[in-house]
């Protein structure tokens, strides 16, 4: 909306409007509104992510650490095949049911159900080892980048749009 604005106050639509100072001192006005909305909330970002722990610690968050890595080797086979994907929201997915024999389809889903729950907790125990359980989202988002970068190619991955893709 501020772009349209700018744009229309750059580029009138009258003809043989001409530009006054005040048409230029408000398009300079919502330029730096812009680019400070814009910088505010990048720096935002880079202050949630200095300011968060990720290797904070607790029992539970050791626990669930050594879940998630013991499960990984049983869930390599299914990354491999495609059968299972990362989600853009930390999760995994059983994301093509068909390269799974039948016999083997209740062990990956009981597999994948098992590391979403841990996955689940470790969130919302990171979040709460450093004293913000209302940053679990973020916590969350930051480890589906995360998971997604650590992916080994061929793995399939989940885009922002929903659209799965191999990396």
């Amino acid at each position: 909306m501020i772009l349209a604005t700018i744009k229309l106050t750059i580029n009138p639509t009258r003809p043989g409007h001409e530009r006054s100072s005040e048409d230029v001192n408000l398009v300079h006005r919502q330029l730096i509104r812009y680019i400070t909305l814009i910088s505010l909330g990048f720096f935002l970002c880079i202050s949630f992510a200095s300011a968060v722990d990720f290797k904070a610690s607790s029992p539970a968050v050791t626990q669930l650490k050594q879940n998630i890595k013991q499960r990984h080797g049983q869930l390599i086979p299914f990354y491999d095949s495609g059968a299972v994907g990362l989600t853009r929201d930390g999760l995994i997915v059983l994301r093509d049911a068909s390269v799974v024999p039948l016999s083997g389809r209740q062990s990956v889903n009981t597999l994948v159900t098992a590391e979403n729950q841990d996955r689940n907790a470790l969130y919302r125990e990171i979040a709460l080892a450093n004293n913000h359980p209302e940053w679990e989202s973020n916590i969350r988002s930051t480890f589906a980048q995360r998971w997604i970068k650590w992916a080994k190619p061929g793995w399939w991955y989940q885009q922002e749009n929903g659209s799965w893709q191999k990396k």
